[in-house]
């Protein structure tokens, strides 16, 4: 069977007929959606997949954190098939259904927010989510501003209502206005001579330091992160330094809103990673989540406390589409089997396998700066020196291009593109995973001896 297969390659990348959709992909939609692999999917089946000549590959891309059970699971396809031939939509805004009530009433359970009663909507994306989070912050507080930081990733859309009614919007308004930024305590960052007592001390001060006289504290109503940051380089966020966040926020009555649409679903090692923050007595006040809850379809989810919540007016968030009941029947399936099957145990498996392969290698390679990550969710930073630290996007695209060339995907992430993001589907076997890092390392080799540059292990100070 596909799904317990291992990389096969009969072609190069791209084959013909894979190459023949690319070209219809250039004729027929827009160059803006981008495309980062030459592959064209035919079946996909746990962390495999077959393309259109043949070849098999296993996938570390996982849809970018959305196939956390992987590919064509059989009773996610049973539970889609069984309420699609019930009714496939209905709008919550018109009538009920049970499949919407039953999701929300686990993840009130289940998510790691504070408050004793909790109350969830659906929505279609995580930029949707974060959208929503930013209304319901600024209804409940009364205040305009929201905190992000550096590198942070909530959604392409996810600053702009200007194209939509104020009426509709609860007079929340643009939100490019009212974002300030501070800089996410990037440990591997850190300024030169500091420990990571000092540089979580010295991130906290950078923090508030943001609110001035043009952005005064009392004017802002939420400070939102992710655990661990996807596209800005899977960067985790220090436990300390959340704790202490969470201390700030609640001397100045501000929420603090994590943002799990990558890092949700088992992913970094627990159900959450505001898991960890919850048993270290930091639970955030909201969580958003999206991606993996439905194995693959359009879902995104907001949790936070009754009071929070219910200070929105009716007709100000939701849509046409949220809370489909396709995708809540498929969602209840993902929970249960996640906990049936322990998946988080099953993220910090292959995160254990992963990261004590690429931390080795590390004594090898001078390229390797830094190998970090929580769970399954992790990233490998390359740079032209240890000691400079500065990024190689282009041995990183390297990789990526020798990779799939053999069978298997990777993905780039970070601002300056020089990390190397793994978010395989947590199905993947042991055989997989090995068979995965032998490739990788084969790519390292040969990145490292064409760019001009050996393994420095020896040389290494």
């Amino acid at each position: 069977m596909l799904k317990d297969a291992l990389p096969s390659m009969k072609t190069t990348v791209p084959g013909p007929r894979t190459r023949e959709l690319l070209e219809k992909r250039g004729r027929e939609i827009p160059r803006g959606i981008h495309c980062d692999l030459p592959v064209a999917i035919r079946r996909g089946e746990g962390a495999m997949i077959e393309d259109m000549d043949d070849n098999v590959y296993l996938d570390w891309t996982g849809g970018v954190g959305v196939l956390n059970l992987g590919y064509s699971r059989p009773e996610l396809v049973e539970a889609v098939s069984g309420q699609a031939k019930k009714y496939f939509h209905v709008m919550m805004d018109v009538m009920t259904h049970a499949p919407y009530l039953d999701l929300a009433e686990k993840l009130n359970r289940i998510v790691p927010v504070r408050g004793e009663h909790r109350k969830t909507m659906f929505l279609n994306s995580g930029g949707e989510c974060d959208e929503t989070a930013i209304k319901v912050a600024r209804i409940y507080t009364g205040r305009p501003r929201i905190m992000v930081f550096s590198g942070a990733y909530h959604g392409i859309a996810a600053k702009y209502t200007e194209g939509t009614d104020q009426k509709k919007s609860g007079g929340v308004g643009a939100f490019a206005n009212d974002v300030c930024k501070a800089v996410f305590p990037n440990l591997y960052r850190r300024p030169d001579g500091m420990d990571e007592t000092e540089a979580i001390a010295y991130y906290l001060k950078k923090m508030e330091e943001v609110f001035t006289s043009e952005n005064p504290v009392e004017d802002c109503a939420a400070i939102i992160f992710e655990p661990v940051q996807g596209v800005g380089g899977l960067v985790p966020a220090p436990l300390e330094w959340v704790r202490q966040v969470r201390q700030f926020c609640d001397a100045h009555g501000i929420l603090m809103i994590c943002d799990e649409v990558q890092s949700g679903w088992a992913r970094t090692g627990r159900m959450f990673g505001a898991d960890y923050y919850a048993e270290a007595g930091a639970p955030p006040d909201m969580i958003l989540t999206a991606k993996a809850i439905a194995g693959g379809l359009p879902l995104g989810s907001v949790t936070a406390r009754d009071e929070i919540m219910d200070a929105v007016p009716a007709g100000i968030v939701g849509g046409t589409f949220c809370g489909n009941p396709v995708s809540c029947a498929d969602a209840l399936e993902v929970v249960r089997l996640m906990e049936e099957e322990d998946a988080p145990a099953k993220a910090r498996h292959i995160g254990e396998q992963v990261l004590s392969a690429w931390q080795s290698w590390q004594k090898e390679y001078e390229m390797i700066g830094d190998c970090r990550g929580m769970g399954a969710m992790l990233g490998m930073e390359l740079v032209h020196s240890r000691k400079g630290k500065e990024p190689w996007p282009e041995a990183v695209r390297g990789v990526i291009e020798a990779a799939v060339q053999r069978g298997l995907l990777l993905k780039s992430a970070g601002a300056r593109g020089n990390v190397i993001r793994f978010l395989s589907p947590l199905c993947v076997t042991d055989a997989q995973v090995e068979a995965g890092l032998s490739i990788m390392k084969d790519c390292l080799d040969e990145v490292q001896e064409t760019m001009g540059r050996a393994p420095h292990g020896e040389e290494m100070k």
